[in-house]
């Protein structure tokens, strides 16, 4: 008997079934290299002023599908929303990104409320409501929230650093007080997320940018099994959800990390080896990457053969053609543009 499809063919992918073209959308594809978006940005003041006003976070959501047909949109918010929610101060500091009053301390991880006031999340919510009412029927919207491992990063440090060197420290020393910051961020994503699907989300996406910093014991403490609790719990609720984990820079412990969060899909970046990941990863789920964001800012031929081996890599499974990071401000939009067409011409 033939599956039956949702006429959304990111989500018939994440169900189980290969498309002859790779449905497609971006990291970050709502953002500073548009100039639709930058005029909005210049609008909203602040950046969580822009993700707390609904028409506006709609209105950025909504920009990149009309210009390039994406067939996904990813709601326009950040990772930092669950701190900010737990009465952490959050603040962005122009071309120094975000800043938070720093856990640095067992005492201070203490003071870490354990109920998000889920009040000042009201405006996500409300943008996916607007996106979800403008969407065509055959485009996905996804929901996102960052991996606890990640968000618990910045909230240790106050800020980003090189290699989260603070918050691996603190892993290492504390490991009892640090786990108060993960179960809190993990109880409180469950919440967001399903908040997301009920508001109009199609797909959730879980974002662990830092996972590749970790060792292998590390990972499956601090990166596999925060993820897991979340999926189980908000499948827990909502059966039927479908989730994409990205792992940033795991490498060869992606198999663990399928194998043990249970996601419908993994986002893998440019590093990855792609015989590994087809025999060890691509035949358990589906796979969304993986293309360099450097190479789509180069554009010409080697855009076209770092497109043509992404796909010649991972078309014939289940595909979501993505990026492996995020899309960067110094993108040509001309170069996106090839890089659409160039895999909606795909003849799988």
């Amino acid at each position: 008997m033939p599956q039956k499809t949702s006429a959304k063919p990111l989500l018939d992918v994440l169900a189980g079934q290969r498309q002859a073209v790779p449905p497609i959308w971006m990291m970050r594809q709502a953002g500073r290299y548009l100039p639709e978006y930058l005029e909005v940005r210049a609008k909203a003041g602040g950046f969580l002023d822009l993700c707390f006003t609904p028409e506006l976070a709609a209105e950025v959501t909504l920009q990149p599908i009309r210009r390039f047909g994406f067939d996904a949109a990813i709601i326009f918010s950040d990772i930092l929303v669950i701190p900010y929610a737990l009465g952490r101060s959050v603040r962005f500091e122009a071309g120094e990104g975000p800043r938070l009053d720093p856990l640095d301390t067992p005492e201070k991880i203490g003071t870490l409320a354990a109920q998000a006031d889920f009040t000042k999340l009201e405006p996500v919510y409300e943008a996916l409501r607007r996106v979800r009412n403008s969407l065509a029927p055959n485009l996905a919207l996804i929901g996102f929230c960052g991996a606890p491992w990640t968000v618990a990063t910045y909230m240790v440090a106050g800020q980003g650093t090189p290699d989260q060197a603070p918050a691996r420290i603190m892993a290492y020393s504390h490991p009892k007080a640090f786990a108060k910051i993960i179960d809190a961020l993990v109880d409180n994503s469950i919440e967001y997320l399903l908040g997301q699907l009920e508001a109009g989300a199609d797909a959730l996406q879980i974002f662990d940018t830092w996972a590749g910093v970790l060792t292998p014991r590390e990972f499956l403490r601090w990166s596999v099994e925060p993820t897991a609790r979340i999926v189980a719990g908000v499948r827990a609720r909502a059966p039927a959800a479908k989730i994409i984990g990205f792992p940033r820079g795991a490498g060869a412990l992606l198999p663990a990390y399928v194998g043990g969060t249970a996601v419908n899909a993994v986002s893998i970046d440019w590093t990855a080896e792609p015989q590994s990941i087809r025999e060890r990863v691509q035949n358990k789920v589906a796979i969304q990457g993986n293309l360099d964001p450097l190479v789509l800012i180069a554009g010409g031929a080697a855009l076209d053969s770092a497109i043509d081996d992404v796909l010649a890599n991972y078309a014939k499974g289940r595909l979501i053609f993505n990026l492996g990071h995020g899309i960067l401000p110094e993108t040509p939009i001309a170069h996106v543009e090839q890089m659409i067409a160039r895999v909606r011409a795909y003849k799988g």
